[in-house]
């Protein structure tokens, strides 16, 4: 069952502004998402960070909340071993998938593409929900 959809479009010029400044990137990305837009050169870095902000956005509205009761820092998109973006949840976020998902399990699917100056991510949350009487 889908639990929430989301969508979002990020300008990679204006992420670009945005990670010049460090304290952003230590602010909106984990650790490990930061590590993978600092080491990557500079054309490709704002890429990265538009594509990795478009899905942390996305992954909020699929929640059904935006960033209401956490921040971004709580969703992490990393490359699985083929490259594929996987999202994991922690504490605020991750309660909130919870109990959209009540006791049975969930899972983020997550996509992301560039093109033209603009990145994208869909999020769908899949699980099987709250039983309703």
């Amino acid at each position: 069952m889908i639990l929430g959809i989301g969508l979002d479009l990020c300008e990679v010029e204006r992420m670009k502004r945005a990670v010049e400044r460090p304290r952003f990137v230590d602010r909106v990305y984990t650790a490990a998402e930061a590590a993978r837009i600092r080491a990557a050169a500079e054309a490709r870095a704002a890429e990265i960070a538009a594509g990795l902000f478009a899905a942390k956005e996305a992954v909020a509205k699929a929640l059904g909340t935006g960033f209401a009761g956490f921040g971004p820092w709580e969703i992490e998109i990393t490359p699985d071993i083929a490259g594929r973006p996987q999202c994991a949840l922690y504490e605020g976020a991750l309660a909130r998938a919870k109990a959209l998902a009540g006791p049975g399990r969930f899972r983020v699917w997550v996509s992301v593409t560039h093109d033209k100056g603009m990145a994208a991510a869909t999020a769908v949350i899949e699980g099987e929900g709250l039983s309703t009487p």
